[in-house]
């Protein structure tokens, strides 16, 4: 057989055909996880990424650090560290969400420091028009695997939580995002009009930052509000979407769709000292998981939810003070790969969500 047709067979194997449109009780793509930390590092292994495409989730959202793709300056750029992840992802039908972020120094407002904005959007500009000449619609990537069906990245996350210190040390934080936001929005439609501009991720008191970013005139200038609702009880992840649809209304978003682009509650009571407040055991993390999500799909159509993403897939314990190495749904431990009580709760959802809970015969359609 052909490699070309071998590697078909194998993505026809590992990607279940979707249950009926009828059946789903959410939309194609809507349930996904974060890919990140060893499941990016170069060189792991390839079955892990069959296991989470076998596992429920249907997208994965991913860093794209614009200081690995440019590290020496604005000319050229190197695609080794994201084209391995697109291409994973692709060998097993799952979309893809980049997240650009990461300063590289040439290009910092404040060089060494790794949570610098740029100090001339134009740059960040250019570096999405070269990512969707990549992975765009008839991007470079896609010719060079014609054994693939393209599956082009449409939808740009800016930034990741840019209201944080660690991720945006210039302060105050709204007026210059929003100058990155709009020469990034203005770049994204210029290089594919039918791409969509996700606003980077906002935790904490997420609608307030909202706020600020509307006042600062940041409406227009993005298709997607992204939120990272971290909190103890999962009936507060809707509050908080509730709160941020507030401030959407008013300025005419109303039918804006939100994404949760992190979701987690990481199980590290008695594990690490550092605690953020909505830290769980094991168990509690399969339980919360279980409440999310539900609540989450119950909401999706009067919220407009539009996708959701647990953080993570795969954590590496305790190789930071961080809760979140105890959040993934596998976990890197010791040197050797567990699996966490909450991916069977993951999985258990995604067959309801899918439709596939209650049929019976259907082995190949439903994991």
């Amino acid at each position: 057989m052909p490699r070309a047709a071998l590697l078909a067979a194998i993505v026809c194997l590992l990607v279940p055909a979707p249950a009926s449109a009828a059946a789903r009780k959410v939309p194609q793509g809507w349930l996904g996880v974060v890919a990140d930390g060893p499941l990016t590092a170069p060189g792991f292994a390839a079955s892990e990424w069959d296991l989470l495409a076998t596992s429920g989730a249907e997208s994965v959202r991913t860093a794209f650090y614009w200081r690995d793709i440019q590290p020496a300056g604005p000319a050229g750029a190197d695609f080794s560290r994201t084209d391995p992840v697109v291409l994973a992802a692709a060998q097993r039908g799952l979309s893809v969400l980049p997240v650009v972020q990461g300063t590289p120094v040439w290009a910092a407002q404040n060089p060494g420091d790794l949570a610098s904005p740029p100090k001339d959007p134009k740059h960040l500009a250019q570096i999405l028009t070269a990512l969707v000449t990549r992975y765009g619609p008839k991007g470079s990537f896609w010719s060079l695997h014609p054994e693939l069906p393209p599956r082009p990245v449409r939808d740009w996350q800016i930034w990741n939580e840019p209201n944080l210190t660690r991720y945006w040390n210039v302060a105050p934080w709204a007026p210059p995002y929003v100058t990155l936001l709009k020469a990034a929005h203005a770049a994204l439609k210029a290089a594919d009009p039918g791409s969509r501009t996700v606003l980077a991720g906002l935790p904490n008191e997420s609608w307030l930052a909202l706020r600020e970013l509307y006042e600062q005139g940041a409406g227009g200038a993005f298709d997607v509000v992204a939120l990272h609702p971290y909190t103890g009880r999962p009936a507060n992840v809707i509050r908080l979407i509730r709160y941020a649809r507030r401030e959407m209304r008013p300025r005419g978003d109303a039918r804006m769709p939100v994404w949760v682009t992190e979701l987690s509650w990481p199980a590290a009571v008695g594990k690490t000292r550092t605690t953020a407040g909505f830290e769980t055991t094991d168990r509690g993390q399969a339980k919360r998981l279980t409440s999310g999500l539900a609540l989450l799909a119950k909401e999706r159509r009067a919220l407009r939810i539009g996708r959701v993403y647990w953080y993570t897939w795969l954590s590496a314990e305790a190789s930071t003070p961080s809760s979140f190495d105890y959040s993934g749904l596998r976990r890197l431990r010791a040197g050797r790969v567990v699996t966490a009580p909450a991916l069977a709760a993951f999985r258990h959802a995604a067959r309801r969500l899918e439709g596939c809970a209650k049929r019976r015969g259907n082995a190949a359609r439903c994991r």
